[in-house]
């Protein structure tokens, strides 16, 4: 018989991108491995008769985390499945696969983000006030004090680490299922050219065959370290680098900054994107100086099309690749210095060439992939139904 199992998500509409899309991919590769799969989300899209959307009514408003709790429970009592995975810290839950990491790191790193270190303050002691951050962070607590609550499912061993540090939870209870991505999207070459066009028409430049593009692909700039990255590409100076900014934030003070800076001429700001596979294929290499983040799709998604990275420390998608062979990682996005230097190696054309040949030769794609991730699901899956039938 077909294990059943049920993925708690707030919203289901994979355009968002993110943690939406990562679900809906891993749906389907299990799908692929012969489990059924249901989406239980408070809000969102309906794509099929396994996605159940518990707030119709409320459209894209936000549910709080008691009703969907209400909800989600009376949804349990009326449907059997196998396994409950959630991304929510609900204690009733088989797995608990935080997304994002930890809440605490999460506000902690986010506090590092700015500039103005009284503002940095302020904001880790303001984090109670928030009334529904305040739920998830008591809830994630209460599901690590439950010694027979979830499975941690760690989308990397930073992530691990972060429980074990804020929490003091046993390392037993936490399994490290790194990230994955759908490795075979495919490429429009027509709107690759088209774009590269484009790009170098708005920058005023005719000739494009000695200018290397990176990418920065984020929908926080602050956290994901856009104003660092403009301060490196500064110090960098060199004549040949170009910088593509892509996702939904205020671009005001990063074009004050690259004005203040010298390098207005060298940024172009895109917005949002919807085939990032395409803009990774313009790209020469892809660049997330990042305060923050689990385990990045962006930096998989380049590895996935053969382009080097460069990113920091502080994001778990690092453990996917080899720092030196693979792309660069810097210990922190506020290092301009170290910054600099990754843009100005990926600069030279060698360079970037030696890194995408190491990335096919070792076969990233195969690491990094949705696949792989699906097969070490259904082995923890596994093992929590084979540790319950044994108690």
């Amino acid at each position: 018989m077909k294990k059943k199992i049920a993925i708690i998500i707030e919203r289901m509409d994979p355009t968002l991108g993110g943690a939406e899309r990562s679900i809906s991919e891993l749906a389907e590769a299990m799908s692929h491995r012969g489990l059924t799969v249901h989406i239980i989300a408070a809000t969102g899209q309906i794509d099929s008769p396994n996605t159940h959307i518990l707030f119709p009514e409320k459209s894209g408003k936000r549910t709080s985390f008691s009703a969907f709790e209400k909800a989600l429970k009376n949804h349990l009592s009326q449907n059997n499945y196998d396994i409950v995975h959630s991304v929510l810290p609900f204690d009733f839950a088989d797995i608990y696969q935080p997304r994002g990491g930890s809440y605490t790191e999460a506000v902690l790193r986010n506090a590092a983000s700015y500039e103005n270190k009284f503002f940095a303050y302020f904001k880790k002691a303001t984090t109670f006030i928030n009334f529904r951050r305040n739920a998830l962070l008591h809830a994630e607590r209460r599901v690590c004090e439950n010694l027979t609550g979830p499975v941690i499912a760690a989308l990397s061993d930073y992530v691990a680490r972060q429980f074990k540090e804020h929490y003091r939870i046993d390392p037993k209870r936490i399994a490290v299922i790194r990230n994955g991505i759908k490795t075979d999207r495919l490429i429009d070459n027509c709107k690759v050219n088209i774009m590269r066009k484009q790009i170098f028409r708005q920058l005023k430049i005719s000739d494009s065959s000695d200018y290397i593009l990176f990418l920065f692909a984020a929908n926080n700039f602050r956290l994901k370290g856009l104003g660092c990255l403009i301060k490196a590409l500064s110090v960098a100076a060199n004549n040949n680098t170009l910088l593509m900014v892509v996702g939904r934030d205020d671009t005001t003070a990063y074009r004050n900054l690259a004005q203040k800076v010298g390098i207005a001429n060298k940024i172009i700001f895109l917005g949002q994107i919807g085939d990032i596979q395409n803009i990774i294929a313009v790209s020469d290499a892809v660049v997330l100086p990042t305060y923050y983040d689990p385990s990045s799709r962006i930096v998989l998604e380049s590895l996935a099309a053969g382009k080097p990275v460069i990113t920091t420390a502080f994001n778990g998608a690092t453990e996917l690749f080899t720092a030196g062979r693979h792309g660069i990682v810097i210990d922190s996005p506020d290092n301009i210095p170290a910054l600099a230097e990754a843009l100005k190696y990926f600069s030279l054309p060698k360079n970037i060439k030696l890194a995408s040949e190491a990335i096919i030769a070792d076969n990233l794609k195969e690491k990094i992939s949705i696949e792989r991730v699906a097969i070490e699901m259904e082995t923890l899956y596994n093992a929590i139904i084979a540790r319950r039938g044994n108690k």
